[in-house]
Parts: structure tokens; C-alpha cells; sequence
């Protein structure tokens, strides 16, 4: 059986995981209820900003600057995290008049940033505090300012930054989706800023891994079905298009062919192709485009655009090729 781990005061490590999780929990309720107006007049000043939103802090909140930073970045806000001791010797050339500034200080007082405060007022570069004391040197400086709950630090101290890194780095998520949404990001955006791993996958489109041009299987109706089955071989998908002038007006699959076997050289491709067939937007998700796959059970879709031109052909090797499933 295994041992049940225990704290100091003999308390089971799961009872202080609870109580931490709830304060922490507690506080992010109150910030949201706490929350003003000002958070409105953040997101107006950093919209129209040209260069980018510099992040910085000193500590546990530099850490959660850097994480704010990368999330703006990937969301479509350029930003980047600049380190306040680096900034005192040459980095502050990384701060233009182009750009905005966040500074995150739970006390405000936070000696490290006081040569990134005098260089945006010196430049006039837009300044947020990020701070739980509205009286502090950062809020009196900033041109905004965006206040943490006075709630207590989730650990038996009360000391160590716990509750309120969680609300700084929660405030610094509400900022990223609400410029997202006043930007119009959507996936495709986001798919730019992640090409790789699983959620680049799910974010492809169609037209990104369609096979296209002499790689389709194509013939016309007046096409015999002899040669319409060396295409078939030739490309390999088990499936050939059926067009004229360009417009797909029919497909013909392995079980077409099995459906007229007698005579089946004896005919043409028009008379064997099924009409009307299933078709997809080239510009669809390629995880749609599997889904309709499966669905109708078949392995192989067409692509054409509003006029019903061909333009490609995804197969289902093509998406799990790629890592959707």
C-alpha cells in the first residue's frame, strides 16, 4: 500500500494542495470582481502600438513577464520580455518610441526597474504598471495602471509569490484574448504563429497538403475505361476525377468499378463516374475534411472552388500523414 504523504504539522500533502489550489482560486474570483474600467483603457492603449510590448519585471514576476510576452507574441501582439538588469546596462536600446511598456512589481517599489521607468518617461513610451499597491512608485508613474487583489499568498509563510503570480499571470492571459478578439485573430492566425507539433497539425487546411496539378487523377467522359484504369494505378488514391472544361462532373471509385463489371472496358468513363459527387472547399480544416472522411466512409476527397473547378484531392493517408486523426 502506498504511504500517504504528510506534512510538518502532520497534515496529508493533498490537504495543503487542496487549500493552496482554492486560495489561489479565491483570489482570481476576487481580481475578476475587482476588475475596472482601466483594463478597457489597456487594451486601447496597446492596439494601435507600431512596435512592440515590452514585459518586464525582476524575480518570480520577470518569469511570469517572459510567459505574458510569449503569449502576446503568439496570439498577434509582437511583444518581448526584456530583464531589468540588462536593461541598466544597454538593453533600454531595445525600447523605442514605437513600443509600449508592462512592468510587473507586487510591491511597486521594485528598485530593478527604476532605469525602465525614467527611459519611458524620458522618451514618452506608453507605461502599464502591473502592481497590488495603488500608491506605489510604478502605479504613480505608469499612464495605466492595473491593480492585483490585496489577496494573502497561498503558502503557510504568507511570503513566498504565489497567489500573486497566479493573478498576474492570469490579468496577462485576459489582456492577450481581449486584444486577440479586438484584432480579429482567429485560427488561421494562430496557425501562422504555430506550424508545428500537434496544434499546427489541427490547424492546417485543405489546400495545404492537397495533391494537385498532374499528380490527379483525372480523364474525361469520353474516356475509355481501359485507360481510365491505367490513371486510376497510375496515381495511386483508388479514386479518378471526371471533368469537362475543367469542372469535376463526376468520380469514379473501387466500387464503381465493382458496381459494372460486365462490359466494364466497353464503356466510357461518363457512364461509369457517380454524378453529383461529395466535394470540399480547398480552404476547409483538414481535420473537417477527415471527419467527413470517416463519416461517409470513404478515403478520398476532391477540392474545387465556387464554380466547381478542380483544384485538388486530399486522401486520408494525407491526414494522418501529417498528425491529424
Amino acid at each position: 500500500m502506498q504511504d500517504t504523504v504528510t506534512s510538518r504539522n502532520s497534515a496529508p500533502a493533498i490537504e495543503t494542495a487542496r487549500a493552496v489550489l482554492r486560495s489561489e482560486s479565491a483570489a482570481l474570483a476576487q481580481l475578476a470582481d475587482e476588475l475596472t474600467a482601466e483594463f478597457d483603457s489597456v487594451v486601447a492603449a496597446l492596439l494601435p502600438v507600431q512596435g512592440r510590448v515590452v514585459i518586464s519585471g525582476m524575480g518570480k514576476s520577470g518569469h511570469v513577464a517572459a510567459k505574458i510576452a510569449a503569449t502576446f507574441a503568439s496570439t498577434g501582439t509582437p511583444a518581448q520580455f526584456v530583464h531589468p538588469g540588462e536593461a541598466s546596462h544597454g538593453d533600454l536600446g531595445m525600447i523605442t518610441r514605437a513600443d509600449a511598456t508592462i512592468l510587473i512589481s507586487n510591491s511597486g517599489e521594485t528598485k530593478e526597474l527604476a532605469d525602465i521607468i525614467a527611459h519611458t518617461r524620458r522618451f514618452d513610451i506608453p507605461l502599464i504598471g502591473i502592481t497590488k499597491r495603488a500608491g506605489s512608485a510604478l502605479a504613480k508613474q505608469a499612464d495605466h495602471v492595473l491593480l492585483l487583489s490585496d489577496a494573502p499568498e497561498a503558502c503557510s509563510i504568507g511570503m513566498a509569490p504565489t497567489t500573486s503570480t497566479t493573478m498576474t499571470m492570469a490579468l496577462g492571459d485576459a489582456l492577450a484574448v481581449a486584444l486577440m478578439e479586438a484584432r480579429g485573430f482567429d485560427s488561421t492566425d494562430f496557425h501562422t504563429f504555430h506550424p508545428g507539433g500537434t496544434l499546427g497539425a489541427q490547424l492546417l487546411t485543405v489546400r495545404a497538403v492537397m495533391h494537385q496539378g498532374d499528380a490527379l487523377p483525372v480523364v474525361r467522359p469520353e474516356t475509355g475505361m481501359g485507360d481510365t484504369l491505367l490513371e486510376m494505378s497510375a496515381k495511386g488514391f483508388g479514386v479518378v476525377a471526371v471533368t469537362e472544361a475543367g469542372r469535376l462532373t463526376g468520380v469514379i471509385t473501387d466500387g464503381d468499378l465493382r458496381r459494372n463489371l460486365e462490359g466494364l472496358l466497353e464503356r466510357k468513363a461518363g457512364a461509369v463516374a457517380t454524378g453529383r459527387p461529395r466535394t470540399i472547399s480547398a480552404d476547409i480544416l483538414l481535420v473537417e475534411a477527415l471527419g467527413i472522411m470517416n463519416d461517409n466512409k470513404i478515403s478520398a476527397l476532391f477540392a474545387v472552388d465556387d464554380e466547381g473547378s478542380l483544384e485538388g484531392l486530399v486522401h486520408i493517408h494525407d491526414a494522418l500523414r501529417v498528425g491529424v486523426k
